[in-house]
């Protein structure tokens, strides 16, 4: 008979405990009277237990099979949630009562005997060296963890599995999550829900994915919390470590949790271990921190203290904080003060080689009042960092729907027929040279750059040989930055936000940057630009459309080059650097052929 996780639980009690009674059984496992006494019977019918109800032989070889052995700790990642903290401290460094969360678990774990102990570690890797000698913790590196998830991590180290505790970096336990003995393989999920988990425990006990939104009814909408701790023995272990294995030589996993390695088919193979949502926690916000522990130093942020400066109050007012969408150069954080809501912006890595903020500044001053944008509530063009109200009820832009494309060009057109100006101009070829300089002459990944760059150098004779009027233009006038704000199920206005790009410029390089961040194709990017002509009435212009075409090959060169530099700081845009280093030279063979 196969002993179940129940009968396991009673066998691991009484190796801690030893008997009593039913009654003291009951009260120390946690479960029913009536599931004591069948575990029991069970037990003693498997020769687990002897006639005084000790553990025989038998059973004391099975717990110590099972036993833990060593553990793995994943601390590679950026923890983008913990914006605004997240650029100053991994994760796993951050201090809860003045103790490292990483250190805490550390101590657990030795606390029952595990000092085999490895840490994948990678995003501000030098933080965690220390831990080598105070601890005499294995360190793996993980080199790729700005472009892989942590499937990659826990698979660097899938050879260490073997009745292993796999542990966050990020993890406070008010007491130890860990024990010197284990029956099973489990993982921890906590007893509370939480729209961002995708598992979830059914009825049976078991963990499965949290279904798809179109599939879902109300019982399957959201998840347990995830703690991610969990303990993974016997025959678990070895299909872990193959699957984690085989799945990380295809790139199509690179942004897969190591969760999905322990799936088969929708159920997980590792049981269910729930626990008390304030016993344990997975550390992933500045607000968890706060709530755990208010005077850690961590906290002492200068966003937040500018956030507070500039709203006039003190920084416990500044809550809520959720970070929003990584954006492609830089990092967002949304917070409320005395129920307002505000978006505050910090420049991503790199950003100060690529944004000018006094220009920046000069743009926001030339559109104020003009009904474009909000206002924005704060700007230093010495950092970047940017408050703005938060827009309720709005929504990006959706390319593929031809009403908001019609109201996002109609909002287009509006601003460039304005005409407003400022005192720089954005050159593109000027900053297709910029963005490839700072690659500090490291070559393209491309082999054909070369080539390409010289084809699309060469459609200046044909730029400076148009009729073009300069006039404020936003360069990067991309679907996300295009706001529709919608009240009572009625789109009311439109809001075009970010303009850390903007420059004097051809009015018509803004339909090419749209087309590009959009990834049209052909067909798609003519009804952009015959959509934008018809909303101001007229009809497309084909020397202009062959423009725009010419724009498309440049910028998508511009952004390639911009991806490049942003590749070699480990920030990677996969598919899209890929799509805009095409365009570079598709239009460039479309242009050809038109002119």
């Amino acid at each position: 008979m196969k002993l179940s996780i129940i009968d396991k639980d009673i066998l691991l009690t009484l190796s801690q405990f030893g008997y009593t009674n039913q009654r003291t059984l009951m009260d120390q496992s946690g479960y029913s009277i009536g599931s004591v006494n069948k575990s029991i019977n069970i037990l003693i019918q498997e020769k687990m237990l002897d006639d005084s109800m000790a553990l025989t032989k038998k059973a004391k070889d099975f717990i110590k099979a099972s036993s833990p052995k060593n553990a793995i700790i994943l601390a590679a990642g950026y923890g983008m949630r913990m914006v605004p903290i997240n650029t100053e401290t991994p994760k796993g460094m951050l201090t809860v009562d003045g103790v490292p969360l990483v250190e805490r678990t550390i101590e657990h774990l030795h606390e029952v005997g595990i000092k085999d102990i490895t840490m994948v570690v990678g995003f501000m890797m030098e933080a965690y060296d220390y831990l080598v000698d105070k601890y005499d913790v294995k360190m793996i590196y993980n080199n790729d963890y700005a472009t892989k998830n942590n499937l990659h991590s826990l698979a660097l180290a899938a050879g260490k599995i073997n009745n292993t505790y796999i542990v966050p970096c990020d993890i406070w336990s008010e007491e130890n999550p860990f024990a010197k003995s284990e029956a099973y393989s489990w993982y921890m999920v906590s007893d509370i829900l939480d729209e961002d988990s995708w598992i979830r425990v059914n009825r049976k006990a078991e963990l499965v994915r949290v279904i798809d939104e179109s599939k879902r009814d109300d019982s399957d909408k959201i998840g347990n919390r995830m703690i991610g701790i969990s303990y993974v023995c016997g025959e678990d272990a070895e299909a872990l470590s193959e699957k984690l294995v085989e799945m990380d030589k295809n790139p199509l996993y690179d942004e897969r949790f190591w969760e999905d390695a322990a799936f088969k088919k929708d159920r997980m193979f590792l049981s269910a271990k729930v626990v008390p949502h304030n016993k344990t926690t997975e550390v992933n916000t500045y607000e968890q921190l706060r709530e755990l522990d208010s005077e850690s130093r961590n906290l002492e942020n200068d966003t937040i203290s500018v956030a507070a400066e500039v709203l006039g109050v003190d920084k416990s007012e500044i809550k809520n904080i959720t970070v929003l969408k990584k954006g492609m150069t830089n990092r967002s954080f949304l917070f409320s003060c005395k129920n307002e809501k505000y978006i505050m912006r910090i420049p991503g890595e790199g950003t100060s080689q690529l944004i000018d903020r006094d220009m920046e500044a000069d743009v926001y001053s030339a559109i104020e009042g003009k009904g474009v944008c909000d206002d924005n509530i704060y700007l230093n063009p010495k950092n970047g960092y940017k408050i703005t109200r938060f827009i309720n009820n709005s929504r990006n832009c959706d390319p593929t729907d031809q009403r908001d494309l019609e109201m996002c060009m109609k909002k287009l057109r509006g601003f460039h027929d304005m005409k407003l100006s400022v005192k720089h101009t954005f050159d593109i070829f000027a900053h297709i040279e910029y963005y490839e300089s700072l690659w500090n002459g490291a070559a393209s990944v491309y082999r054909d750059y070369e080539e390409t760059k010289k084809n699309v150098l060469s459609l200046r004779d044909y730029i400076d040989g148009q009729k073009i009027e300069m006039t404020l233009t936003h360069i990067d006038a991309v679907p996300d930055n295009f706001m529709i704000i919608e009240k009572d199920g009625e789109e009311t206005s439109i809001q075009l936000i970010d303009w850390e790009y903007a420059g004097m410029q051809d009015r018509y390089v803004d339909l090419a940057m749209f087309s590009i961040y959009s990834l049209y194709d052909r067909e798609q990017v003519d009804n952009l630009i015959d959509t934008y002509f018809a909303v101001g009435g007229k009809k497309t212009d084909e020397s202009i459309r062959t423009r725009i075409y010419a724009y498309i090959s440049m910028c998508g060169l511009l952004w390639s080059n911009w991806c490049e530099y942003k590749r070699g700081l480990g920030v990677d845009f996969g598919e899209y650097s890929l799509r805009q280093y095409r365009y570079a030279k598709d239009y460039f063979k479309l242009v050809s052929e038109r002119i």
